[in-house]
């Protein structure tokens, strides 16, 4: 049996010390390598096994038209993906494996990016330990802080180097993970503040026969599940938590794009829907909140976020956009509203608790639902356990029932 593949992808003109050394770890832990020169500038400092023109041409340009540094990353960030997974398609990469600063990184989470969910993508990094969201986006891509810069081998960055190497062999080294493929996948959407609701949805579906992948729903994990739904991962969406569109229309801090609650739609999925958590706003610790909003009713969930309740017009717009996502959806979909609070502090008594704010999301609602969407207001708040199996009970009817 061969050994597994990484593929090290590096700017061989400024790195080819570094990946000299990368891949000669990787040989001594029985791990095969592919490397791929995704430079520009210079002449590649090492013997690259697919050379840089082989990239250049997957993108469809020419080096010598590269002059300009920051062209030269965008095109190679263009191209480095196709290259990757091309191999990975031919069977010729079982992960990678690649180290540098914000150029290097920029090509290489690219490439890793391009690959499925689980194949194993480390890159040791000068930018890993500042905001790595351009780099990781919705991918499972690790990375390692380089600690100094990447410019040579020294007694920290060699130890580092090895570190990465013997991280990522031991990932495409390891056993496969078996786990049961006979359920049918369905993703879920969880806030602190639905918690207890899908919790408890989730061990309804369970029970029925599903596997649950529950998605935090802080903007990266709203679309990290559309993207495994327009990948045809999952066979239906209990998204009972719709918060990030709160953060999109008003300006929080977890905002999904206004583009969220539209994959299961496009994609004909059979989705469930509710408004959880459409009662509040995201920002950090309370000191973050922008001027703008000093008037407006804030709570501190905990020193790290502080929560913003949603005005009756914001609630109004809410309302509209989630009608007329759903009413365009081409597959089945119901909406599930909970009439006595959409978070565990909207309910009677509750810090958010604001009849005309509700009344203001219903009347949104009903503006835009087209007739194809099928509703259901239920006289409980969402954390209520009735609620939440109602919702499971439905979407494993719209399924067809996994057992």
């Amino acid at each position: 049996m061969s050994p597994p593949t990484v593929v090290l992808v590096g700017t061989l003109d400024t790195k080819g010390d570094e990946y000299a050394f990368l891949r000669a770890r990787l040989h001594q832990a029985g791990v095969a390598t592919l490397l791929v020169d995704v430079g520009t500038q210079g002449p590649p400092r090492t013997s690259p096994d697919v050379p840089r023109e082989e990239v250049a041409a997957a993108g469809g340009f020419d080096l010598a038209d590269l002059t300009d540094r920051g062209a030269a990353v965008a095109a190679m960030c263009a191209a480095a993906p196709l290259v990757v997974r091309r191999l990975f398609d031919e069977g010729r990469c079982q992960g990678v494996l690649a180290a540098g600063g914000s150029g290097n990184t920029a090509i290489a989470t690219a490439a890793m990016r391009a690959l499925p969910v689980g194949v194993p993508k480390l890159v040791v990094s000068t930018m890993a330990s500042g905001d790595t969201a351009a780099y990781v986006d919705v991918s499972d891509v690790t990375m390692m802080p380089a600690v100094t810069d990447v410019a040579g081998l020294n007694s920290v960055s060699a130890r580092i180097l090895a570190n990465a190497a013997a991280a990522v062999a031991g990932m495409v080294s390891a056993p496969p993970v078996e786990l049961d493929s006979s359920r049918p996948v369905v993703a879920a959407t969880m806030f602190g503040v639905t918690t207890a609701a899908v919790t408890t949805a989730r061990q309804e579906l369970e029970r029925r026969g599903y596997e649950v992948l529950v998605f935090h729903a802080t903007g990266t994990g709203g679309r990290s599940m559309e993207s495994l739904v327009e990948s045809g991962f999952v066979t239906g969406v209990l998204d009972l938590t719709t918060t990030e569109l709160a953060d999109d229309l008003v300006g929080g801090v977890l905002s999904a794009g206004p583009h969220r609650l539209e994959a299961a739609g496009r994609a004909g999925v059979p989705q469930v829907v509710s408004l959880g958590a459409l009662d509040m706003v995201n920002f950090g610790p309370r000191a973050s909140v922008p001027d703008r909003f000093a008037d407006r009713q804030l709570y501190v969930h905990n020193p790290s976020i502080t929560l913003m309740r949603t005005t009756l017009e914001e609630c109004a717009e809410l309302g509209r956009r989630v009608g007329a996502k759903l009413s365009a959806a081409t597959g089945p979909v119901a909406l599930f509203v909970p009439l006595r609070g959409v978070s565990a502090i909207s309910g009677e008594g509750g810090p958010f608790a604001d009849p005309e704010a509700d009344a203001a999301l219903l009347a949104g609602l009903r503006e835009t639902l087209a007739p194809s969407v099928e509703v259901h207001e239920v006289d409980t708040d969402v954390n209520d356990p009735a609620f939440a199996v109602a919702m499971a009970a439905r979407l494993d009817e719209f399924l067809g029932g996994a057992r």
